[in-house]
């Protein structure tokens, strides 16, 4: 197959990342978006291996070595008392079971390398403020209407294929699945703050992990080691349209007033949060037909326990690319939808049964307390082999018909 001319809507992590792989697969891109400047809303994201050897293998090695952390571990405690329950083995223990790094980054530090990466690329060319309201195909092509930030200008673009990454409430998913976001009935608190104004306790490499009923607090060091990342997750009973809403700090620290000393010290140093409802949907089915793929939270919003959103949207890029050049295009992207229902489906069914763990009550929480011990860190590692150790390669061994 020669080359396709193929526009991308959306310029987060799944659509910067489809842009280079798509790119270094001989195809000239267009990154549409809507926003005119590229400052990312949010904190702390982490990488693991599975997303991670995308990335270098794109070669943004050197690029997340400067810009990531490497946790050595991930340490559980139990949200009331603070008592250890159990880890994670991360650092040097991943790199030799998984052949790739486990990284933390903040969200606009991975934006930002992919951009760069982008940009100097002459085969991805970059349209800012405008935004997609039509989508039209025919035989030879498909049709993009675009209107500009302010509305006052109306614009057609053409392409070979459409690529979807435009988010949780994507457009253009709507063209191929109407299914509906579902809510977990909780939000995502987030904020940043200074390393050295966390309790002396928690200023360590190890990623935090807090447990307790209805609720559950992640914290790992971002920026070069010198402010720490705080996630904290707690029911909701009206949830949100919008994205990153300021949080008032003495709602949230009402919800942890029986929290550990150290873990509540840590949540009362942030005077500013942002607020995410949280919100998932099966698999669009099918995730391309025609002229439309799609990526990323477009196709699979998944709940953030398995800390898999950025990882997904990132092998959907690399697998996305790897299909074009193998097939004619109606093939190929039928082969792509195919590849990619088994994986996400089981990630989300997974993701949603962790928070259920995470969240469990008394009895329930201290069998998985037990489990936790018993397993130890390694154990727990190789818990989710399956899940860390994918490559683009071993895509064709996943199983490709799951029911949502």
């Amino acid at each position: 197959m020669t080359g396709l001319n193929i526009a991308i809507v959306g310029a987060g992590i799944g659509g910067l990342t489809a842009a280079l792989a798509l790119d270094a697969a001989g195809h000239r891109v267009t990154l549409i978006e809507r926003r005119t400047g590229f400052s990312e809303v949010g904190a702390g994201l982490q990488l693991s291996p599975n997303a991670s050897r995308v990335l270098i293998g794109l070669g943004l090695g050197p690029a997340l070595r400067r810009a990531a952390s490497e946790p050595p571990r991930v340490v559980v405690r139990t949200l009331g008392n603070g008592r250890e329950i159990g880890g994670v083995a991360l650092g040097g223990h991943h790199r030799e079971a998984f052949g790739a790094p486990y990284y933390v980054i903040h969200r606009a530090d991975l934006q930002t390398l992919l951009l760069d990466a982008v940009r100097g690329r002459s085969g991805i060319r970059l349209l800012v403020g405008r935004d997609v309201v039509g989508l039209a195909e025919t035989a030879a092509s498909v049709d993009l209407t675009l209107t500009s930030g302010d509305g006052q200008r109306t614009e057609t673009f053409t392409a070979d294929l459409v690529v979807g990454a435009d988010g949780v409430r994507s457009r253009l998913r709507g063209h191929l699945d109407a299914k509906p976001l579902r809510s977990c009935g909780a939000a995502a608190w987030r904020a940043v703050l200074p390393r050295d104004a966390a309790p002396p306790e928690l200023q360590g490499e190890a990623t935090g992990l807090w447990l307790g009923r209805g609720r559950h607090v992640v914290h790992y060091p971002i920026l070069g080691g010198q402010h720490i990342n705080v996630v904290a997750v707690v029911p909701e009973r009206l949830g949100s349209d919008g994205w990153g809403q300021l949080g008032e700090p003495a709602v949230l620290r009402a919800q942890f007033r029986d929290a550990a000393p150290p873990l509540a010290a840590l949540l009362a140093v942030p005077d500013s949060w942002l607020v995410w409802s949280l919100v998932d949907r099966p698999t669009a089915r099918p995730m391309a037909r025609g002229r439309l793929a799609l990526i990323g939270d477009a196709a699979h919003p998944i709940l953030p326990f398995l800390a898999q959103g950025a990882a997904l949207a990132i092998e959907d890029a690399a697998v996305l690319a790897a299909t074009l050049g193998r097939a004619p295009l109606a093939d190929a992207l039928a082969a792509y939808a195919r590849a990619r229902i088994g994986r996400t489906t089981r990630v989300r069914r997974a993701a949603r049964a962790n928070g259920r763990t995470y969240h469990a009550g008394a009895v329930v929480g201290r069998l998985r307390n037990v489990v936790m011990g018993r397993l130890g860190p390694d154990g727990m590692t190789r818990r989710y082999a399956w899940l860390y150790g994918w490559t683009p390669d071993s895509q064709a061994s996943e199983e490709t018909s799951v029911a949502p």
